[in-house]
């Protein structure tokens, strides 16, 4: 089972201990860069499956709010990706090929965090991590690019499922170089 999963026995440890510590507030500066995958899919991020750890200037992220739908609330909140150069082409210039992405996996809402400016969002698309600015229309979630020579993607949202599901979280900074 743990091989179906990718995981080793150490990593039930840290799951463990992760729970009992998850929100301290002096461990959320640090935050682990992970796979677009494990971003997606992955409640609390397993130690087998941090790429890196990407430090953050104390209480960056402390006072963000967050908009978690009900199966969200207990995920680790934050995680960071690193962006493809596909992945960065139709978000050009805001994002960069290789740039860092952290996530507020906590806000799967598409209201506005800040009146007047548009939510930039960790989508899932498929299987894939899309990172685009999102809206509801027609029973769809329609995926903006900022560079126009791009296409929009349309998500079928069914009866079943709602957005928080395909939203993976609001993307709170962007590191285009380290």
């Amino acid at each position: 089972m743990l091989a179906a999963q990718h995981m080793a026995a150490e990593d039930l440890l840290h799951l463990g201990a992760q729970g009992e510590h998850a929100e301290q507030p002096q461990e959320a500066s640090i935050v682990p860069v992970v796979s677009h995958s494990s971003a997606l899919f992955e409640p609390y991020i397993r130690q087998s499956a941090v790429q890196m750890m990407l430090q953050l200037p104390m209480g960056a992220l402390h006072l963000l709010k967050a908009r978690p739908v009900a199966t969200r609330r207990s995920w680790q909140r934050f995680v960071a990706i690193r962006i493809a150069h596909a992945d960065a082409l139709p978000m050009d210039p805001l994002l960069l090929p290789d740039a860092l992405a952290v996530i507020d996996r906590h806000y799967n809402s598409l209201a506005a965090y800040r009146a007047g400016r548009l939510n930039l969002y960790a989508i899932r698309n498929g299987a894939h991590l899309t990172l685009r600015y999102a809206d509801f229309g027609s029973e769809r979630l329609v995926l903006r690019p900022l560079n126009m020579g791009f296409p929009i993607d349309l998500i079928e949202i069914g009866p079943e499922s709602s957005m928080g599901e395909f939203i993976a979280g609001r993307v709170v900074l962007t590191i285009n170089e380290l």
